[in-house]
């Protein structure tokens, strides 16, 4: 089954230095851009992360230092990439969680104001283990009857991961060909910002989503113990997530004053 598609989708994948979305780098990105007329178009590329590669990483993805020593820095291509993906909603593997938050974490070092809060996102990993409860690779299997035998390639999984959508499709007719209904089912919450750590609740005012604040109102706890911000701003959080609770308290200052 064909995307009912409103706006472009873009589907895609990183490889990365490792797992910590504040800390990390990627290493190569792959998109795969599903146009309305459905039309297709990839752009893969290497990226120099300006750190070392952990072998760790390298044992999954493959990739070694000397593999990206001559690649372009997230910087110098990240102009091309946003206008790529601009106007775009956007899709991939465990990407909520994941890619999308570390995605907005390069933007904001690169200084390019590349704004997601608008789109649609739908993570197929979501809807794999609502339905059946497996990984890519069996999710390719079970869905599209083939093997992946490029698993931990970008521009492989992210193509998988195109297929397995269609495919989903196919197999449930109670999932809806419409992204914004995707997108709503293959989240588990409604971020404030991408990587969850600030979510809205049903009156659309942001809640604490970890620590001895959680379930509690940001702007309540800011009241309370203001000494909370400082000690967010300062600690290993993502950039988006500072972004976010800075223009809270903003907000909060001005509607006070």
């Amino acid at each position: 089954m064909q995307l009912n598609l409103k706006n472009a989708i873009v589907f895609f994948d990183l490889e990365t230095t490792g797992i910590n979305i504040a800390a990390d780098r990627i290493v190569e990105i792959s998109i795969l851009k599903i146009n309305t007329d459905g039309t297709e178009e990839t752009k893969t590329l290497r990226i120099n992360p300006e750190m070392p590669i952990p072998k760790r990483s390298s044992d999954i993805h493959g990739i070694l230092d000397a593999d990206v020593a001559d690649a372009p820095t997230f910087k110098e291509v990240a102009r091309e990439l946003a206008t790529f993906m601009e106007g775009c909603d956007i899709a991939g593997y465990n990407s909520n969680k994941f890619d999308v938050p570390l995605l907005a974490e390069e933007f904001i070092r690169a200084e390019v104001d590349f704004d997601m809060t608008k789109r649609k996102f739908i993570d197929v990993q979501t809807i794999f283990h609502k339905m059946e409860k497996r990984t890519l690779e069996a999710a390719y299997k079970f869905y599209c009857d083939k093997n992946l035998d490029d698993a931990h390639s970008a521009e492989a999984d992210t193509r998988a991961t195109y297929e397995v959508l269609k495919s989903q499709l196919d197999r449930y007719s109670d999932l809806k060909n419409d992204v914004e209904w995707l997108s709503k089912f293959s989240a588990h919450n409604r971020n404030a910002d991408f990587a969850g750590r600030i979510i809205f609740n049903d009156k659309g005012e942001e809640l604490f989503n970890f620590g001895k604040y959680k379930g509690k109102k940001v702007v309540d706890v800011l009241e309370t113990d203001p000494g909370y911000y400082g000690w967010m701003m300062n600690g290993d959080f993502p950039l988006f997530t500072k972004k976010v609770l800075t223009n809270i308290k903003l907000r909060n200052a001005f509607n006070q004053g």
